[in-house]
């Protein structure tokens, strides 16, 4: 029954189109191999096998999970070893490498979809360190279902379904000891908190979080699209202050985030107390400097602009 559930949640995103998608040999993954292979008779489904060569035998490993496919009936599987820079911890590092690895593959096949197999429970861990981040909307949503040609259709499914669908289906599963390494956050809160929480407060806690992600999901796209609206009629480098007095903080707290990658800031390295900087030039003006931001990026309150400028 479980992995006719998973069947039911990969069916849509089968196209006859090429599908590829990320496979670790781990419960999730291999729950979702099955399914696509059940539903996925008239279309080509590859794989992608990712070593990440982060503990010993790595490399067997993604061996083995690369046969294990294979004998499934998975007539090809892709796979490669990513080169894992460690610069903003182990976790965040690991997944920028995989999906340069998944970007590489996309650019050389060009399939319709890239499936991920991140569950119901993967989305509430998602919101939660959220939360002890103090992060904004955007990171309390949670994962997207769509993101681009990122699919993630198992985001309803919990990780129990995918347990049950691999004892179904009678699979061999990768363990995977980080999963258990209680120096990750992510462990910790699927260890500790989320059983703590469904202890204390009753069961459904982790389907009322992935339910919060979703909510706050949609409220950040609309709080996106207005801002976006409003950064296409305005000249990025040059931004008129008491335009920006007028809209909500939430709003003009994106259209500076914009502006400021606009003007080079490295992708994803603004932080929440970069933002503020920026915005109490506009709400907090006391005739402070400029403020100094990644990617040499400066922004300046002048004459009733905001001025920004890099400094390459």
């Amino acid at each position: 029954m479980s992995l006719w559930e998973i069947r039911k949640a990969v069916k849509p995103w089968i196209t006859g189109e090429l599908i590829l998608f990320g496979c670790s040999g781990g419960t999730d993954s291999m729950a979702m191999a099955a399914a696509l292979l059940k539903e996925g008779n008239n279309t080509k489904i590859i794989p992608v096998v990712v070593d990440h060569g982060l503990q010993d035998g790595s490399g067997q490993i993604a061996a083995d999970t690369v046969s294990k496919l294979k004998q499934m009936g998975f007539p090809e599987v892709l796979s490669a070893k990513a080169n894992v820079e460690i610069t903003d911890g182990l976790e965040a590092s690991a997944r920028r490498a995989r999906y340069q690895i998944f970007n590489q593959f996309i650019d050389a096949y060009q399939p319709k979809y890239f499936l991920l197999a991140h569950t119901l429970n993967d989305q509430a861990e998602s919101v939660l360190l959220g939360l002890a981040r103090g992060s904004g909307a955007r990171s309390l949503s949670g994962m997207a279902a769509v993101n681009n040609l990122f699919i993630r259709p198992l985001l309803k499914i919990t990780r129990e379904q995918t347990s049950a669908a691999v004892l179904e289906a009678g699979l061999d599963i990768w363990k995977d000891p980080h999963n258990d390494d209680q120096r990750f956050a992510r462990v910790k809160v699927r260890k500790n908190l989320l059983p703590q929480l469904e202890s204390d407060l009753g069961p459904g806690v982790t389907q009322a979080l992935a339910r919060s992600a979703d909510l706050l999901r949609d409220d950040a796209d609309a709080l996106d699209d207005f801002a976006n609206q409003y950064f296409q009629q305005a000249d990025p480098k040059d931004l008129d202050v008491l335009e920006l007095e007028r809209l909500p903080k939430a709003i003009r707290t994106r259209v500076l985030r914009l502006a400021i990658y606009k003007a080079g800031a490295p992708s994803g390295m603004l932080s929440a107390e970069h933002i503020a900087q920026a915005e109490a030039l506009i709400s907090d003006w006391h005739g402070q400097k400029e403020v100094a931001l990644p990617g040499n990026v400066k922004l300046s309150r002048i004459s009733g602009r905001i001025t920004l400028f890099n400094t390459k």
